[in-house]
């Protein structure tokens, strides 16, 4: 047989070193002993040792590629910002989607896609500005609240919960509203909660915890190592600027802080009629200070309903605009202005989709807002809008029972929603506690007028009614009215509180924040701000540190301007926890 006619495997089994296999295996299955092996020869072991050469210079050569890649990446992004950094006279404002995370935008314009009979590809303005991602954890806990997250975003560092823009040392830090102060720039705030919780609170006062409220309320309007640090205030929250001798004071002392800010040179005012008399900013004077709830102003699906008493974000945030614009046209710096969609994470906590959806849509009509007014102004700006954290866990999807899913959710289930569950529970509330009724009658008024014309809902359960009827505080009474209707649109919720999860960042135009593109943690979102405005907290932080011995004046409990010093890892630990701040009690009245 010629060698082309052999079998192609002969040539990889020779016959001698076959045969030698062969009489070992046999002599290993008599003797029941298997032979020692010969051990391995160079040729093997230099075999093996080209093999690891070969796998280790591949993995260099890719992690150098790596190394490479990013660093040209980060030299070209470098160069870019440096090219599209702005000179001269500019604007900045900054937005704060409090609680809103990727899913709250999924929710939201599936749900506006279905209410105005949208084409499926039609997607929410801040959608089509999407530049990056960031994480969100605070020092003390993979979780942020709120304090901690925006002491990031004004601070441009870490803390722990419930710290209003200090360190873990309890010492305050610069913020970059105070910093845009000093350097010339005018500045304001614009929320939807109380003017003194903790976002707003962050960019112009320092406290150890968040809830010393009565003192961010004092230092908001110039009580405060550095003076007054905010031209314009616009939101809620005025209980605690009155005297607790007022029927509408929450405070805990008889300080009249409205007066303080009058004698600060505010111009203060309370009520919707007052502020249409601003005309969306062109006569405002400044410094202002308009503060249109007691508490919160309403959910805006509430609040459509009572609009000839309180004014929306996105009207706010207009005529801050317009204010802030024009009190600077013949300045040599701009304006900073921070504009928070504060509900929507109360609307999380109440695990409430109707409530989330309208507060998510006014978010974004507040956002294109501030993008008309950048394209039509003269001088150059930028927005850039995040949130400092997720809340609720939001799904949009839920499994209702114990059989496999199907894949379903329903939009739909929310359209004739009128009310949010916090307000369907204070109407329960008020009706159980001011009428002599039946149970039957009660039962009738849950189902009728709170289930079906509040919600939409009309297959409501009897065992719904009366848990109702078992449970008409208005907590729990408001998560069971969200529950009803999440249930029916299958939204899901994992949580009260707030969650870990990376949450979205958006600006007018990419090219205008390239330090921000991609993901980031939180406290680079500040370092942006502060380069933005080309501003030096350190300085700043500085100086308050200075200036914190002469400004304190402690009281009994040892507490300072920044209130009672936390010694105690007890009380750390309590502050990592939710800290409930929106279940507001029934004497509050808030929101309402």
């Amino acid at each position: 047989m010629s060698r082309d006619d052999e079998p192609l495997l002969a040539q990889d089994r020779p016959s001698s070193v076959n045969s030698e296999q062969n009489a070992e295996e046999e002599d290993a299955l008599l003797t029941g002993q298997r032979k020692p092996q010969n051990k391995r020869g160079w040729r093997f072991w230099g075999e093996v040792g080209l093999s690891v050469w070969a796998v280790v210079a591949t993995v260099v050569v890719v992690i150098l590629a790596a190394v490479y890649h990013h660093e040209q990446s980060s030299h070209t992004r470098e160069r870019d910002w440096n090219e599209e950094k702005p000179s001269g006279k500019r604007n900045l404002i900054f937005m704060v989607s409090d609680g809103m995370g990727p899913t709250s935008l999924s929710l939201t314009r599936s749900f506006r896609q279905v209410h105005d009979g949208l084409p499926l590809d039609d997607v929410l303005v801040l959608d089509q500005h999407l530049i990056g991602s960031s994480r969100t954890r605070s020092s003390s806990s993979l979780i942020t609240d709120s304090a901690a997250g925006a002491t990031a975003f004004s601070c441009g560092l870490k803390s722990y919960n419930g710290a209003i823009s200090v360190l873990p040392d309890h010492t305050p830090c610069g913020t970059v509203m105070e910093a845009a102060k000093k350097a010339g720039y005018t500045t304001g705030l614009v929320v939807t909660t109380r003017i003194t919780d903790a976002t707003p609170a962050c960019f112009a006062a320092h406290v150890n915890k968040r809830e010393e409220e009565d003192s961010i309320a004092r230092q908001m309007v110039g009580d405060h190592p550095l003076g007054r640090v905010v031209d314009l205030m616009l939101g809620g929250g005025r209980c605690h600027f009155l005297s607790n001798s007022t029927k509408e004071s929450c405070r805990g002392d008889g300080m009249d802080v409205v007066q303080l800010a009058k004698d600060n040179e505010f111009n203060y005012i309370d009520n919707r009629k007052d502020f249409d008399g601003l005309n969306f900013g062109s006569s405002v004077k400044l410094p202002l200070l308009g503060l249109f709830a007691r508490t919160d102003i309403p959910y805006e699906v509430d609040r459509k309903h009572v609009d000839d008493v309180y004014p929306s974000l996105d009207e706010m945030a207009r005529t801050a605009l317009k204010a802030l614009s024009a009190a600077t046209k013949n300045t040599d710096q701009g304006f900073f202005l921070m504009i928070e969609g504060s509900r929507i994470d109360h609307a999380g906590h109440g695990n409430d989709p109707v409530a989330q959806v309208h507060e998510v849509m006014e978010y974004d009509k507040a956002f294109t807002s501030v993008l008309r007014f950048l394209e039509k102004d003269d001088v150059q700006g930028v927005v850039v809008s995040t949130s400092d954290h997720e809340t609720g866990g939001l799904a949009v999807a839920r499994q209702l029972h114990t059989a496999y899913p199907e894949y379903h959710w329903f939009p739909q289930q929310l359209l004739n929603a009128t009310h949010s569950g916090e307000n369907l529970a204070y109407q329960l509330h008020d009706y159980l506690s001011s009428t002599d009724r039946s149970d039957s009658e009660a039962k009738f008024f849950i189902k009728h007028r709170l289930i079906e014309e509040g919600l939409g809902v009309h297959d409501v359960t009897d065992e719904e009614v009366n848990s109702l009827m078992d449970n008409s505080d208005p907590w729990p009474a408001s998560y069971i009215f969200a529950d009803i209707i999440s249930r029916r649109a299958q939204s899901g919720w994992s949580t009260h509180g707030h969650s870990a999860v990376d949450v979205n960042i958006y600006a007018s135009s990419p090219r205008h924040v390239i330090p921000l593109i991609g993901n980031h943690e939180n406290t680079e979102v500040g370092n942006f701000l502060r380069d933005y405005l080309d501003l030096d907290l350190e300085s700043v932080t500085k100086e308050l540190q200075e200036k914190s011995a002469a400004f304190n004046s402690f009281g009994a409990d040892g507490s300072s301007w920044l209130g009672k010093p936390l010694d105690d890892s007890s009380e750390l630990e309590e502050v990592d926890h939710y800290h409930g701040d929106f279940k507001r009690s029934l004497e509050c009245g808030c929101g309402l």
